[in-house]
């Protein structure tokens, strides 16, 4: 028989159900659920998880983080949404804003140097890859040309340049 998960008393079963019917997203409503079968009727995990539709990882991991913390492990800000972002959408847009001036004033603006400009105003350093996503997410695309073709062969260039004619520039 597998192991019986039990949940921490840290609050009483009438203010776990209190906390359940004022919750405004189902997933919350589910996590309250979850605490309230550990805390009601102790079974293993994969029992709660069928009863409710989750995985048992789910419930595991619930259940560790409210023993651990408490009910501040389930009322949480949100479930995914950028919470764990440098900038909000606003901020990011207003800082390319100013990037988009400099490059419309025929300045280049590289990856590079919008990494460097970034990492100032964090007061932090990022990874390369996060310029790129934040490149991405605001539709900025990398563009800058070749400095020579990638198929070009020089030899056959310059056996070219010496057979072919050359036009003369008269009129």
């Amino acid at each position: 028989m597998s192991r019986v998960t039990k949940a921490a008393s840290h609050l009483s079963e009438v203010e776990i159900l209190s906390r359940m019917k004022q919750g405004t997203c189902f997933w919350r409503q589910r996590r309250w659920m979850i605490i309230h079968y550990a805390l009601v009727s102790p079974s293993p995990a994969q029992e709660i998880a069928q009863r409710l539709g989750v995985s048992k990882h789910t419930v595991h991991q619930l259940i560790s983080r409210y023993n651990r913390i408490g009910p501040e492990a389930i009322e949480t800000p949100g479930k995914g949404q950028r919470q764990r972002a440098y900038l909000s959408l606003e901020e990011e847009a207003e800082f390319l804003s100013d990037l988009t001036q400099l490059a419309q004033e025929g300045q280049l603006t590289t990856v590079a140097h919008i990494k460097i400009t970034l990492e100032e105003q964090l007061s932090h350093p990022v990874h390369q890859s996060t310029v790129y996503r934040l490149m991405k997410r605001h539709e900025w695309q990398k563009k800058a040309p070749r400095p020579r073709h990638t198929g070009a062969d020089p030899d056959q260039q310059e056996a070219f340049k010496k057979t072919s004619l050359r036009l003369s520039n008269k009129c």
